[in-house]
């Protein structure tokens, strides 16, 4: 015991030195091991959040071929990013993660613009993981206490599902930290028993394998082709927020390999389960245009396949994976905020770096992530409420934002990454202990070229107010940049400045 705490104690030494190495001082509480950060990516990866709660999405466009081609397809790009990204992390470990990565890659614009984009999507997968959580729980409570489920219903539970999250990254990495690790387990136990009640306690007997891989069927108005490109946002938004292993490299022990591992393993492991669970409740399905015209297919494929008390169980235990995965990406996301704050990238920086005394975490940075997912939902209840008519959905909305959002923000990195490789400027001396070695610039490439093809496919029509909000986002970063902080922000370069004494006084501080 006595050895391991030694070991501990100098792996936490060595860290605090990386950390110092790149300017900053050690704030967070760094307590994760590597499988808590592989659990913080991995839960909000959720493949009982986005491969469920979008599950009509892909069956109306693409059909049942959509779960046997599209979910690995989609995984296989994805894994692609993730690895890249991999490597980014462990070669620059800190909590700024991407925005870092384009800073010292680029430029401290580069970094500035890519934070804001990373934000963008965060704020969009809070709310698609949040507002999940709210239209499940609130198409199980509706029938049972006898109220009629609105838009109106579904935003209440969405804001009481917010502020739950709130709470508890307030109170402490080590009281989330545990969930993460929970949520993990639990994610696999819910989908082994999703699997083994589908297999073999259903109503009726499993379709055929090749169900699986039907293709050309679409209960959409397009072309197969196009519904087929549509439909692979089920997977796509399904695959995003690993990046919070990035995030929460600060607080992880042996950050260099551990937090690499935790972002490509997370895709990997979610690759699997997912694949399974998705050729089970599909197999389930014995009509298809029913499931399409429910109000919401995956509890109607559920209900129809186990019934409806033990179904409704069942879909209560999901409802729970759901909001462990929106309690990991307020982490995440909070994480982001403070990194970029502390390096004044945004307004009230002074006051969104700020870290409690009390629970070492960043609390005004906890908060301003709930405020902002609220109000990009409240964002869409007010369109809907003007245009009555309009036939996308609110998720397929927050989702769309977030996955462009995101992963633009993971390309900017790797293409700033390649760039400086063929100028000289970012050499293997420079890559961590986790790396790709020659394989890294294949891998970066077809990971860009995936990025660029979902960031089209993702806000064309029927999704495309997801490409509006975008745009008009953009536009407002563009004024900002202007108007202030191209002359004004000093990038984390500024941070390489910091003396040995400041980052004495700040831990001191904090008492670390």
């Amino acid at each position: 015991m006595t050895t391991s705490k030694s070991h501990k104690e100098m792996q936490l030494s060595e860290d605090k030195k990386l950390l110092h190495r790149f300017g900053y001082a050690q704030e967070l509480l760094r307590d994760m091991g590597g499988f808590s950060n592989f659990a913080i990516s991995f839960s909000i990866i959720s493949i009982l959040t986005g491969a469920v709660s979008l599950y009509g999405h892909g069956l109306t466009y693409g059909g049942t071929g959509m779960m046997g081609f599209g979910w690995p397809l989609v995984a296989l790009f994805c894994m692609l990013v993730a690895a890249s990204m991999a490597e980014l992390a462990s070669a620059i470990p800190t909590a700024g993660a991407l925005y870092h990565w384009a800073s010292l890659l680029g430029s401290k614009r580069w970094g500035w613009y890519t934070a804001w984009i990373n934000l963008i999507g965060q704020i969009g997968i809070v709310a698609g993981i949040d507002y999940s959580v709210a239209l499940f729980a609130d198409g199980l409570l509706s029938p049972v206490l006898g109220y009629q489920m609105t838009e109106t219903s579904t935003l209440i539970l969405f804001a009481l599902v917010l502020l739950s999250h709130g709470i508890l990254n307030h109170v402490g990495i080590r009281i989330v930290a545990r969930l993460n690790d929970f949520s993990a387990w639990y994610h696999i136990a819910v989908v082994l028993i999703l699997v083994v009640s589908l297999a073999f306690l259903g109503n009726r007997p499993l379709q055929p394998i090749d169900t699986l891989f039907r293709l050309g069927e679409t209960f959409s108005d397009k072309p197969y082709w196009l519904a087929f490109l549509i439909g692979l946002l089920q997977a796509q938004w399904t695959f995003t927020g690993y990046d919070a292993s990035a995030h929460t490299i600060e607080e992880t022990i042996n950050p260099r390999v551990r937090a690499p591992w935790g972002i490509f393993s997370s895709v990997a492991f979610s690759f699997v389960a997912g694949m399974v669970m998705l050729a089970f409740v599909t197999l389930s399905v014995h009509d298809v245009k029913a499931a399409v015209s429910a109000e919401n297919p995956f509890i109607y494929v559920i209900s129809q396949a186990l019934g409806t008390t033990f179904g409704q169980t069942i879909l209560w235990l999901i409802v729970l994976a759901m909001w462990f995965c929106g309690l990991s990406s307020i982490t995440s996301f909070s994480r982001m905020v403070y990194a970029f704050a502390r390096d004044n990238g945004m307004p009230r920086s002074d006051w969104f770096a700020r870290i409690s005394k009390r629970y070492r975490t960043p609390v005004p940075a906890i908060w301003l992530s709930v405020i902002l997912s609220f109000i990009l939902a409240l964002v869409d209840y007010f369109i809907k409420m003007a245009n009555p008519n309009t036939t996308y959905t609110t998720l397929a909305f927050l989702t769309g934002v977030s996955v462009v959002g995101l992963y633009v923000s993971y390309g900017i990195p790797i293409w700033l990454r390649l760039a400086a490789e063929s100028k000289g400027r970012f050499t293997p001396r420079h890559l961590g202990p986790w790396n790709l070695g020659k394989w890294g610039k294949p891998i970066a490439v077809a990971a860009l070229m995936w990025i660029v093809l979902i960031s089209v496919v993702m806000v064309i029509p029927p999704n495309q107010n997801a490409g509006i909000a975008l745009v008009a986002m953009m536009l407002i970063l563009l004024v900002m940049d202007l108007a202030y902080y191209r002359d004004h922000f000093p990038g984390p370069q500024a941070a390489l400045r910091v003396s040995a004494e400041e980052l004495a006084r700040r831990e001191a501080e904090l008492g670390g």
